[in-house]
């Protein structure tokens, strides 16, 4: 017999959702940082430290996130080196989050005008000065939208984290079904869960990116 009312499955999804939302924000403001300076290295005129951004953006780019989570999850233990599913979660995200932010930045830093940098060499400032008062201002208009954007894809990409254990939103989908032999009805709860997290983001990355294109024909 079915002990399990739709509210009761709603319930323990909403629970679970809360680790969703959670490894999503921590994932998207560590990426975040560790973007900002992978774009830093990528744009320096030092060849060593733009050779390493770009490996760094390759490797992580290039490879699935599933088995960038077993190899920090099941790899490192196997060298004595023992995670938890959160952690190895949390480090997996941020690695490959932070990757494709810094890609994303990198086309926004591209996208000003070549004219700034040269007005702003001729006003002696270094490299880093350069970044800071002129050329990231201006970036950042043109990076808010793609980025809220992108947003989305770290919320998704948590799903992939209950191969490891993680118990997020997906995971407990799984455990919640097998408990309650109501499949339809849990899958259902998390695709509207997952639409109710993810919908809002998308909305507001359109309005952004709306409000930057009437911003720049004004």
């Amino acid at each position: 017999m079915n002990e399990f009312s739709t509210w009761d499955i709603l319930r323990n999804l909403l629970l679970a959702a809360r680790w969703t939302v959670a490894l999503s924000l921590l994932a998207f403001v560590c990426g975040g940082l560790a973007g900002a300076a992978l774009l830093l290295l990528r744009s320096s005129s030092h060849r060593a430290l733009r050779l390493f951004a770009i490996g760094y953006i390759e490797v992580f780019q290039s490879t699935p996130l599933l088995m960038q989570l077993f190899l920090l999850f099941f790899g490192l233990s196997l060298a004595g080196l023992e995670l938890s599913p959160w952690s190895a979660a949390a480090i997996a995200l941020t690695l490959f989050t932070s990757a494709y932010l810094a890609e994303i930045w990198r086309g926004c830093v591209e996208a000003v005008p070549r004219g700034q940098w040269e007005a702003s060499s001729s006003l002696a400032l270094g490299y880093v000065a350069q970044m800071r008062h002129v050329i990231l201002p201006q970036a950042l208009r043109i990076g808010i939208a793609p980025t809220v954007g992108f947003s989305v894809q770290v919320v998704k990409a948590t799903a992939v984290t209950s191969i490891i254990g993680f118990v997020e939103l997906s995971k407990a989908a799984g455990m919640i079904s097998n408990a309650s032999f109501a499949p339809f009805t849990v899958y259902g709860l998390v695709a509207l869960l997952y639409f109710c997290i993810c919908y809002p983001l998308s909305l507001y990355a359109k309005t952004l990116e709306r409000k930057m294109h009437v911003a720049r024909n004004h």
